[in-house]
């Protein structure tokens, strides 16, 4: 016998197990008493479903028990989680509020130029388009400022990783942190192939052809569930990316949109919720990342496709929530459920937050502003960030967990965006902040002054600033500089509380919004086609009439310089 067989005998003897070591490797070999005494009846009779192929009562393993083993029990019907329940029942009911409506206008208009100004990076450009190099889908979703036509699952993906590359959409800040825009992502794809199909003969969604209007009542169904699900619940305390929230939002709304009943859209927010869920790990050192750019993307593809399954007939998972062991609760929330502050209705719409002047993680936007003031005062006195020894950042604790890394390597991008201290350091530097100073090789990503600078600004929690941020009423989100100079001379401490996107400066915000808008439509569209949409965005009853696929197919560019 060669000395290879002589090896494999040896081998397989040794796997040989004593029965009673099976039973202690395999917990689910428990006799079906020990079982019962643990985990109650119903449990116990899973030790007999042919899927486990477990015996019981047995001291031998066999992979023919699951021929063996009685039938499957049937099913019990279940109720929903009431969590899942409420979201799948509020998004079928119409929303009634002009302020909602009026916010969203401006969200949609903001949320596109975004997307049109993420392709100006060929990061971004490089994950877009079809899986198969020049595929065309029939009927099939376009991408502003691209001439891709896919399917809904990819074309969500491609919208919401554009809105979402330069951090620069809307903002929601409460016990967990998002950007409820990301969700358009999702919602624009499935309005526009729908919309499509269905005028090419199909019958989707009952033969829906969806108008803007539908779009921002979505939105304002989006926005609420993401928010008012992250008003008292911390995802990032349990390692989890925000992300989530746009999976479970974009999946009910569109589901709705699909036309499915409230069973299946409940069924489609459960998928959401079993859903494997992303870490947080790409938001943070030592692995900041670019994936934290096209995180919401994925969330918006995996909820069309979720959506798109139950459609086919796919059921959904009724206590996904509580089910004990293996439900999201005991896996990855630590036991507890979620707390909510207020029912579902318009809320989170009227009071999101517009990223204005910066493109900059939202909870260091009033420390940009306060840094932009202390640059012009600075010029006032002769003086400039050269003449800085150290700087004191009054601020809350959101800040401090998220973008506070004063000693932090400057690895990429990504590290860039998310460190309160650097961009502080470029405005105070330059007296600017424009998405171009992240990159590598950047003139302020290259600058010794901006380097040493950023390792001079030290945080420390305001417990005011963080009551503040939490307060429903007020909800800002407060800053404060304090200079010192190597003279020894100490500037009066500039505070900052409400950026100039929250809602007690929203009508200040507006122009500036406009601006924005068209300021990222410029590279992209003549200069007639700005006008003709800019002009259309600022008619609302227009706007909101304007079939979907009409309106994005004039964003449509043929032949983009940046793709």
């Amino acid at each position: 016998m060669s000395s290879a067989n002589i090896g494999l005998r040896i081998a397989s003897r040794s796997l040989r197990l004593q029965p009673n070591t099976l039973r202690r490797s395999v917990p689910l070999s428990l006799s079906s008493r020990a079982v019962t005494a643990k985990f109650g009846a119903s449990t116990a009779r899973l030790t007999t479903h042919p899927t486990y192929a477990v015996r019981t009562s047995s001291s031998s393993f066999s992979t023919t028990a699951a021929q063996q083993s009685a039938p499957p029990m049937p099913q019990e019907s279940r109720e929903y989680d009431p969590e899942i329940r409420d979201i799948a029942s509020y998004v079928t009911k119409p929303i009634h509020s002009e302020l909602a409506f009026d916010t969203a206008r401006w969200v949609f208009l903001d949320t596109l130029g975004c997307g049109l100004e993420g392709l100006r990076f060929k990061e971004c450009t490089k994950l877009l388009g079809p899986i198969v190099p020049g595929t065309v889908v029939p009927n099939g979703t376009r991408v502003p400022g691209t001439d891709f036509v896919l399917d809904p699952v990819n074309g969500a993906f491609n919208i919401g990783a554009t809105i979402r590359w330069l951090d620069y959409n809307d903002c929601w800040l409460a016990a967990e942190w998002g950007h409820p825009s990301d969700n358009l992502g999702a919602i624009l794809a499935v309005a526009d192939w729908v919309n499509r199909t269905n005028k090419a003969g199909g019958k989707l969604a009952g033969g829906k052809i969806f108008t803007i209007k539908d779009v921002l009542e979505g939105m304002i169904k989006a926005h609420e569930i993401q928010g008012c699900l992250a008003l008292l619940n911390s995802y990032n305390k349990v390692g989890l990316d925000h992300v989530v929230l746009v999976k479970v939002a974009s999946a009910a709304v569109v589901s709705q949109m699909l036309g499915l009943s409230e069973k299946q859209i409940a069924d489609a927010v459960t998928q959401a919720w079993v859903d494997g869920q992303s870490l947080r790990t790409y938001r943070h050192s030592p692995n900041t990342m670019s994936r934290k750019s096209w995180a919401a993307g994925d969330a918006c593809q995996r909820a069309v496709n979720l959506a798109l399954k139950v459609m086919k007939g796919e059921p959904g998972i009724p206590t996904v929530l509580s089910a004990p062991v293996w439900g999201f609760y005991d896996v990855l929330f630590k036991g507890n459920k979620f707390e909510f502050q207020r029912p579902y209705g318009s809320y989170v719409m009227e009071n999101v937050l517009f990223k204005v002047s910066y493109p900059a993680e939202f909870h260091s936007q009033t420390a940009v502003e306060a840094s932009q003031k202390i640059h012009n005062k600075l010029k006032e006195l002769g003086k400039s960030a050269a003449d800085i020894d150290n700087i004191k950042c009054r601020t809350h604790e959101a800040c401090i967990r998220i973008i506070d890394k004063q000693f932090k390597p400057m690895d990429n991008f990504a590290d860039r965006d998310h460190c309160i201290q650097y961009m502080c350091s470029v405005m105070l530097v330059f007296g600017r902040l424009e998405a171009s100073d992240y990159t590598d090789g950047s003139e302020a990503a290259t600058s010794p002054l901006v380097e040493s600078l950023r390792q001079k600004i030290s945080c420390v929690e305001d417990p005011q600033f963080t009551k503040d941020y939490h307060d429903p009423e007020l909800r800002t989100i407060s800053n404060a500089l304090t200079v010192q100079l190597n003279d020894g001379t100490v500037l009066d401490e500039v505070v900052v509380e409400a950026p100039l996107g929250h809602r007690l400066r929203r009508e200040e915000a507006k122009p500036h919004i406009l601006a924005k808008y068209k300021r990222h439509l410029g590279p992209h569209l003549p200069e007639s086609q700005v006008r003709e949409l800019v002009d259309l965005g600022m008619d609302g009853k227009k706007l909101e009439a304007t079939d979907v696929d009409e309106y994005v197919g004039k964003y449509v560019v043929k032949n983009s310089p940046f793709i």
